[in-house]
């Protein structure tokens, strides 16, 4: 590592320094779009104060920016970052700690349920540390880091306790019909009907089951959608890093200029360019057999 370069929050040597930069996170950030609409009171906050409606996609881009700083820039970058973003809630009156909390389960939930369907092997150790590492997110955007859960059975119960307030009202719905066919030039009218649907058709799939329930649309069996995500991820996978990582905002590449080479995510490489404290390395070979996270409670085995 360049000497006295800022690792950020999290740094080469974490969970999720590994994990966001693989391209599945895409299909797991639309996940946790289909998520976290499903709750009645947070979804109108965002309805009413965050121009959703008028410019969808500036809110999305602006999220995939904000979670890129926090996971890859540095400490100064992040810190400010979190501190716009409190400051928006404030004004806007969308800073209720509970409100808050979903949002930010419903995103760690994807991002790991997603990952570890996909074909990453993360053992049960490091997805606990994934959750721990991300009540720094957390405090971030406004919560106290002891009040989120910090283990997958901590994010299990808290859905749990959460799930008797959840429903698929009118602005759920609204949430779907942007995500089923969100507005895009003319020009892009083929790449959404050929691509995008299909994520966020897949990322739909990989909700559990009582979304599903909730929305009232039957989902493929979870082996079905196991497998799916494992083709689409291996899919992804097979664009050069160095073609993915230029897209804008650029935060990985940025990254890895700043701290050298051997900072670079590569999360596949044998031994890991960062071994964890675990001894286990973060992932395999895509493709073998392992019990995958399947997002409520349940494990699926990914075939070979």
């Amino acid at each position: 590592m360049t000497q006295d370069a800022d690792p950020g929050l999290f740094g080469p040597g974490s969970v999720t320094w590994q994990l966001h930069s693989d391209p599945v996170m895409w299909i797991a950030g639309v996940r946790a779009l289909w998520l976290q609409a499903l709750h009645p009171v947070a979804v109108r906050g965002v309805m009413i104060n965050s121009g959703f409606r008028e410019d969808p996609w500036g809110r999305l881009t602006r999220t995939a920016n904000f979670v890129g700083t926090l996971s890859y820039g540095t400490t100064e970058a992040a810190e400010a970052a979190g501190a716009r973003v409190r400051r928006i809630h404030r004004l806007l009156g969308v800073d209720d700690p509970e409100l808050l909390l979903w949002v930010h389960c419903a995103e760690t939930d994807s991002y790991l349920s997603v990952a570890r369907r996909s074909g990453i092997p993360l053992t049960d150790a490091l997805a606990d540390r994934y959750v721990d590492e991300h009540r720094t997110s957390a405090r971030l955007v406004g919560l106290d880091p002891d009040a989120v859960p910090a283990t997958t059975a901590g994010l299990a119960a808290y859905f749990a306790s959460v799930r008797p307030l959840l429903t698929a009202g009118p602005d759920a719905r609204t949430v779907e019909d942007f995500l089923r066919r969100p507005p895009v030039r003319p020009l892009l009218v083929p790449a959404r009907e050929v691509i995008w649907r299909r994520v966020t058709a897949l990322a739909y799939d990989a909700l559990p089951p009582y979304a599903h329930a909730l929305y009232g649309r039957p989902a493929p069996p979870p082996e079905t959608v196991t497998r799916r995500l494992v083709a689409t991820a291996n899919l992804l996978r097979n664009v050069p890093s160095r073609l993915r990582w230029r897209l804008p905002p650029r935060h990985v590449l940025r990254a890895v200029e700043r701290l050298g080479p051997q900072a670079r995510p590569d999360p596949y490489a044998r031994p890991a360019p960062y071994p964890l404290s675990d001894p286990a390395a973060i992932l395999d070979t895509p493709g073998r057999t392992h019990g995958i996270d399947g997002g409520d409670g349940t494990r699926w085995g990914t075939p070979d």
